[in-house]
């Protein structure tokens, strides 16, 4: 089972630097600085599905039944459902944030584009994912491995960063730490183990980070020829 998902693991991170992510410069928006594909963020997402694959063992003393073991010792009545909501705070943000009267990198309708194609691609590679392992929750329910929730959490938080991290440096401290936050919760929920979270979260980083390398940005372009260069400081100005 480990051999498949680093099988699978290894085909999504192809795919990832494989993207075709060359920019028609005649149409760029010259208003935004897009996001473009560097190996190096490659690194946290990578490494939390591979952390969650390592330490998904089935051995009575491996990793994610010795968390098991805990939460069962100390947390044997929590049971809260906030994280049934809090995981969709995050994508709710990319909208709310401008409405509080912060400025997004992108408008609404490329914002809408780009979050519906993150959204797509982490529930289709969850659910494949889910059907295929067919992993044991800890309450002894289907589908365990990853945890949804926190995959969804974590795209969210991503796209929040993305959007609104590079003027406003809390964002992203504040997102991840909501993410976070709910898979701290599917664990002492008893609904999913470590590696469940772990991977989950990597899986939702770097959902939404295709979906921002392979964006075209079809709305609210502007072309060359609403532009112009002053002569005497070199900068783009528009019509």
């Amino acid at each position: 089972m480990k051999l498949q998902l680093l099988l699978f693991l290894s085909m999504f991170w192809l795919a990832a630097k494989g993207q075709n992510l060359s920019l028609d410069s005649v149409s760029q928006d010259l208003s935004a600085k897009r996001p473009t594909f560097k190996q190096k963020e490659l690194i946290l997402p990578t490494s939390l599905m591979v952390a969650g694959i390592i330490i998904n063992g089935n051995q009575n003393t491996s990793v994610k039944n010795e968390v098991k073991k805990f939460r069962n010792r100390n947390l044997t009545y929590f049971k809260y459902h906030l994280d049934d909501y809090l995981q969709f705070v995050p994508y709710a943000a990319v909208y709310g944030l401008e409405f509080a009267g912060l400025k997004p990198e992108n408008d609404w309708k490329n914002r809408t584009a780009i979050l519906i194609k993150s959204h797509a691609i982490n529930l289709g590679l969850c659910y494949v994912l889910k059907k295929t392992v067919n992993e044991t929750r800890p309450d002894n329910t289907s589908m365990s491995f990853p945890s949804g929730h926190t995959a969804e959490a974590f795209a969210g938080a991503t796209m929040v960063s993305m959007e609104y991290g590079k003027r406003y440096k809390w964002v992203p401290y504040a997102a991840y730490g909501t993410a976070s936050l709910v898979g701290i919760m599917r664990v002492c929920n008893n609904k999913h183990y470590l590696s469940d979270v772990l991977f989950g979260a990597g899986m939702g980083i770097l959902s939404t980070k295709i979906a921002y390398w392979t964006h075209q940005y079809k709305w609210n372009k502007k072309s060359v020829n609403d532009s112009w260069t002053d002569p005497l400081d070199g900068k783009v100005y528009q019509r």
